[in-house]
């Protein structure tokens, strides 16, 4: 038997050796879509080699066409081509979970005769392609950031194989379209042309719809803008002696920040004159004179807050006992069953926000302010992360600068996400500065703060603000990952850091920046590394300018 097992071991070994590749349109496009993400180091696929030994491409031992392409867990990252995955006409089963896949699922699935596929726990947005489940068994897109109305050829499976999406609604899903069906009207590209499902019909109702909605919207922001320069009514807006602040109920402000001076009570609070500053994500916030006093507050309204008092209050303990420089100081706080307040220093410059983009945006702020501004970011959260505060709402309009010289910075709103259920209203939502992983396991971490970070950082380099995403991308992330694979080049930089000296020191800026926004979190530098490089490049500045 030994020499009939060896000749059938050498047949076999030798009708492997000339069993053909997997058709070249096959092997190319697989290599197409492995370049253009990243990925975990152990995926090499050897142009040399045949598609059907690489790691998790797996063939149909007759006619050696893909049938399965199993790559979960391998750290992919980035946008799928298409023309690629879309390409493999014999494909079965296609897994991809558990990755970091951004941008839209591509139109040319609807083209695969799959058996299962899976697509969950990625980053993937947009709307959902109509995809072809005649033959799908086992379906799954659950935990990534998908909107809009989900295709009636995938109504049939169950509601949590669609979990976790922000905006998705329609069957099974609990959740009625109403204007999402008219809104995001699905859209797919055959040869170049794309086709709307709402029809030619549907298009002059949205316009006619659309024209009808700019004249109400005219009015009503003729009428705001009107109301506006009235003085706020103190019973509806800002918190008053009638907004549950009585002494009678069993509450009552509490102090936490102690300097040395007497201090106020609640009743000066709520008598001194108010002046509303803006709404933010947690709440609005008010300027309050303390006049008797000859001192100015901030008082940040809450809303949605979902905690208990004791919750709150131990919250709020621990945020008071943050005293850096570069972090605005929590005064005082005030909780009853309809009001949650907190009281901040006044910081008279305003925000880095205003000073960038909005009523401020005429300041002038070269390079050396934005150094110096970024610096001191970078050091009051590193200082929140050492006291293990996650600061969880990292964005210009949180950064406040201090009036003398617009250079040096504060960090306010920190510490705050968790006394809201973030993910029930869009309200809370953060368009731009949320890390990867936050928007698919809605979990803050010191690493998500990194990242938060690096986007600021790209803020200030660019001038750019995640609501002036580029035209190339539907958001802010995307652009910035765009931004991250250039080389650097000048014309990324705002048009007055284009000008003048230090081109070096922006570079390695733009550099800490794009490791700050890596999409793997153990790949970003800490905060305290972060501090580090930047001192080095301003004591370099400061020998220079010597």
């Amino acid at each position: 038997m030994a020499p009939f097992a060896i000749f059938l071991f050498s047949l076999l070994t030798l009708l492997h050796r000339v069993t053909p590749d997997p058709p070249a349109i096959e092997k190319n496009a697989l290599l197409l879509f492995i370049t253009e993400l990243e990925h975990d180091a152990s995926y090499k696929w050897l142009k040399s080699e045949s598609p059907c030994s690489w790691k998790g491409v797996f063939c149909d031992p007759t006619n050696t066409t893909v049938i399965q392409l199993i790559l979960s867990d391998a750290k992919l990252t980035g946008e799928i081509q298409t023309y690629t995955i879309g390409r493999l006409s014999n494909l079965l089963v296609l897994s991809l979970r558990n990755n970091y896949l951004s941008g839209s699922i591509p139109d040319d699935f609807s083209d695969l005769t799959l058996n299962e596929l899976y697509l969950q726990d990625n980053i993937f947005s947009g709307q959902l392609p109509d995809i072809n489940s005649d033959d799908l068994d086992k379906f799954n897109v659950s935990n990534n950031n998908l909107n809009c109305s989900i295709p009636w050829s995938l109504s049939k499976f169950q509601d949590s194989a669609f979990s976790g999406n922000q905006n998705l609604c329609g069957s099974p899903l609990q959740i009625s379209c109403n204007w999402s069906e008219i809104t995001c009207p699905y859209r797919y590209e055959r040869h170049g042309v794309y086709v709307s499902t709402v029809g030619t019909i549907g298009f002059v109702f949205l316009a006619v719809l659309g024209l009808l909605f700019l004249i109400v919207l005219c009015y009503l922001r003729k009428k705001i803008h009107k109301q506006s320069k009235q003085p706020p009514k103190p019973s509806s807006e800002a918190p008053t002696s009638g907004s549950g602040a009585e002494e009678g109920d069993g509450n009552k402000l509490v102090l936490l920040f102690d300097d040395g001076n007497d201090g106020f009570d609640c009743d000066e609070l709520l008598q001194g004159s108010a002046e509303v500053l803006g709404k933010g994500s947690v709440g609005t916030s008010y300027k309050r004179v303390l006049e008797e006093k000859m001192m100015t507050v901030v008082v940040k309204r809450l809303k949605d807050v979902v905690v208990t008092k004791a919750e709150f209050e131990s919250r709020m303990e621990v945020l008071g006992k943050m005293k850096n420089e570069n972090v605005v100081p929590l005064r005082a706080y005030y909780y009853s069953e309809d009001e949650k307040w907190l009281v901040y220093d006044y910081m008279p410059a305003g925000s880095l926000s205003a000073h960038l983009h909005g009523c401020l945006s005429g300041t002038l702020l070269n390079w050396n302010h934005r150094m110096r501004i970024a610096l001191c970011v970078a050091r009051g959260v590193a200082y929140l992360h050492v006291g293990k505060v996650v600061h969880g709402n990292i964005k210009s309009s949180n950064v406040l600068l201090q009036q003398e010289t617009n250079k040096d910075a504060f960090v306010s709103d920190y510490g705050l996400n968790t006394l809201f259920d973030t993910w029930s209203s869009p309200n809370h939502w953060v368009t731009g500065y949320w890390a990867p992983e936050v928007l698919r396991t809605q979990k803050f971490s010191l690493e998500s703060d990194v990242y938060s970070f690096g986007v600021l950082l790209l803020e200030l380099l660019t001038g750019k603000a995640p609501n002036q995403a580029s035209t190339h991308w539907n958001d802010f992330p995307m652009w910035v990952q765009w931004v991250v694979c250039e080389e650097p080049k000048a014309k990324i930089f705002d048009v007055e850091l284009q000008r003048g000296q230090n081109m070096e020191e922006k570079f390695q800026m733009l550099r800490i920046a794009k490791d700050c926004v890596s999409i793997l979190p153990d790949r970003r530098p800490t905060m305290k590394k972060v501090v580090s490089l930047m001192e080095e490049m301003e004591v370099i500045e400061t020998i220079i300018e010597s």
